[in-house]
Order: structure tokens, then sequence, then C-alpha cells
């Protein structure tokens, strides 16, 4: 049984290797939350044929790239700013609005807190209720929303809940915000993975909101995560001046970029991602549903967050069990409101969902 505290991020497979004696390459990761068909075909294939790029600096405006972002998006390119990956944008936008205090929607991820920490400000918490399964009561929330706040971080869908607010609804939290002169950042994520994306994505609303920056990465979708590639989207004209006046130039290189442009036009693994991840979605679910050992919430995203209804057992007993057979999955009671009888998996392909479902039915 684990002795130890730790709870392992996606990425954590060099610590899981040292610590169980299992290679990392015999791991099937479901705690990361990439798309498991791997990066664009399309981009695999051309990528070669650009590797000179690397020879020189990338154009400092990137305008290749964030034209191809825009048509992708569905935002006008000069509302458009790339970097470092969604971290770095995070931390980016936090720095310039240098929020006194913060209201973050939780359970959720743990990089909004510590960004605005860094910058000295204060955080609070708005919870999403078990009660309700974890999906938003916009009119209970918007209570929460006064003029003491600088800022407020939704990540949608989020995670873990894999929970999501519809355009609508969040149409009606940035009219309060607008009110109270709150600034919004959305990180959407995982929004392609979302059933009906239209209904989910807020890209649409920075042409009518100025107090909105929506941030995206390729990590996820594009299972790419090593490119480190990033974008944000605002109709606030003011703050990207800003930030573009600031932030370090090149913080992309030549081949992300090119990757970037490449992967965006890829519509045949877009739509093979969409339908994979939409079937395994529904089919996790509805087994899951029918096991009185769990309580399950209804995903939108490309992962499944459930808590333990069996006495005696916890997530820490069923995260070693799964590594123990090489699948890794999410602890969970790291998370705020969240505790140890939580835990969540990704979608990978039909062949590991079924063995994962195996595996924890031996403990559940």
């Amino acid at each position: 049984m684990l002795e130890h505290k730790d709870h392992f991020h996606g990425s954590d497979l060099e610590k899981i290797e040292k610590i169980y004696g299992i290679k990392k390459e015999e791991i099937t990761s479901f705690s990361a939350n990439v798309n498991p068909l791997g990066i664009s075909p399309l981009m695999r294939a051309a990528l070669i044929d650009h590797i000179d790029v690397i020879t020189s600096y990338p154009d400092r405006e990137y305008t290749a790239l964030r034209t191809r972002i825009g048509e992708y998006a569905g935002a006008p390119i000069q509302n458009i700013l790339v970097g470092n990956g969604s971290t770095e944008l995070i931390s980016l936008f936090i720095q310039m609005e240098h929020p006194k205090k913060a209201l973050i929607l939780g359970p959720t991820y743990s990089e909004y807190e510590r960004e605005i920490s860094l910058g000295g400000g204060t955080c609070l918490y708005y919870p999403l209720k078990e009660e309700n399964d974890f999906i938003l009561d916009v009119e209970d929330f918007k209570k929460y929303l006064n003029e003491a706040l600088d800022l407020l971080v939704i990540c949608n869908p989020n995670n873990p809940t894999s929970t999501s607010i519809a355009q609508k609804d969040m149409r009606r939290i940035l009219d309060e915000c607008k009110r109270h002169d709150i600034f919004v950042i959305v990180d959407e994520t995982y929004v392609e993975f979302a059933p009906d994306m239209a209904a989910v994505d807020s890209v649409s609303l920075t042409r009518y909101y100025n107090n909105l920056v929506i941030l995206r990465g390729v990590s996820k979708f594009f299972a790419s995560p090593g490119l480190r590639l990033g974008y944000a989207i605002t109709g606030n004209m003011d703050l990207m001046q800003d930030i573009n006046t600031h932030k370090d130039p090149w913080t992309i290189n030549s081949l992300a970029a090119v990757a970037g442009e490449l992967m965006f036009t890829d519509t045949e693994y877009i739509q093979k991602t969409r339908e994979l991840i939409a079937a395994e979605r529904r089919r996790i679910y509805e087994e899951l549903s029918s096991w009185d050992s769990l309580k399950v919430y209804r995903p939108t995203a490309n992962f499944i967050l459930a808590r333990i209804e069996k006495e005696g057992v916890t997530a820490d007993d069923l995260f070693d069990h799964a590594i123990r057979q090489g699948y890794m999955i999410r602890n969970c009671s790291t998370f705020p409101f969240l505790d140890n009888r939580y835990f969540r998996f990704c979608f990978m392909l039909p062949e590991q969902n079924t063995a994962l479902l195996k595996c924890l039915k031996e403990m559940l």
C-alpha cells in the first residue's frame, strides 16, 4: 500500500518509475487528459519538410500562426496572442491585471491560485456543489460577484469535475462581472472535447465583452504538451497592447509555430478525435453509472470524475491497485473541496478503457 503522500500529475511518470519500479514506457497514463490518438498525422508528415525553419528566428508577430488560429477558433487575428503554453499566458494576464482579490470556481486547476498568490493577491473560492453534481448554479453564483473582486477565473469545461457552463449562462456571468468591473479569465483547455462545442465555446463573446480573455492550448486535444504552444483571445485592445509591450519576444520556437499552423488544419484528425471521445465518454459513463460502488458525474470533457462509495476503499487504494497493473489514474484529494474518495481518469483507446474498467472493478 502507498506509504507516501505523493499525488501524481499526469506528467510525473519518472516519479512513478522511481517509487514503483515500473518503467514509464509500460504505464498507460489515464491522468494526463491527452488525446489518445497522439499527434496530428498531417503535422507529423509535414513537419520534417519544415525542419529548416529552426535556422531562422520566428516572425516576432507570429502572423501566419495567429491567422491559422483565427480561422480555427473564429476570432480576428488582432484579438489573438500566442505564448509558451497556456500556463505562460495565465501568468501574463494575471501579472498585467495584478488582482488584489480574485474569485476562482473550484475545485479546479491549482495554477490559477499559485499565480495570483505570487503577485500578492488573495484568492477566494466559490465551490461547485456536489449535491448539484458539480454543475454551477448561476443565480446563486452571481450573488458572490461584487466590487471587492478584481478577477474571476473559470475553467470551462472544468478540471477535474468535467462539468461545463453553457455560453448563454456565461453571458449572464459576464454581464454581472461587467457591472462590478471584474475581469474574467476563461480557460478553455478542454472545450474542443465538449459534446456540443458551440454551446460552450465563449470566443464569440470576446467581441462584446472587453473584460474577458479566453485561454487555450494544444497540450490536450492535439496531444502536444511538449510543444508548449498556447493562445489567448480577447477583445480588449488596450490590454493586448500592454501585454505585447511587456512580454518577451520569440516565446514560441520556429518549429512549434509551424506545427501549430499545420495541426489546426487537420480536419480529419479533429473529427476523428471528437467521435472517439464522444463514443467512449458515453460508454464509460453508462457503465460506471451502473456500479453501486461509485457515484459518477456526467462528463463534458475527455475525462470523468467519480466518488468511491464502497466502504474501506480510498482513492489512494485505487491508485495503488491500478498503477501496479500499469494504469495511472488521478487521486483528486489535492483539489479544493474534494477528499480521498474522489478520483479522475481520461478516456483513452477503447481497448485501454476496457482494461482499466476491469482493473477498477476488481477493487470496487
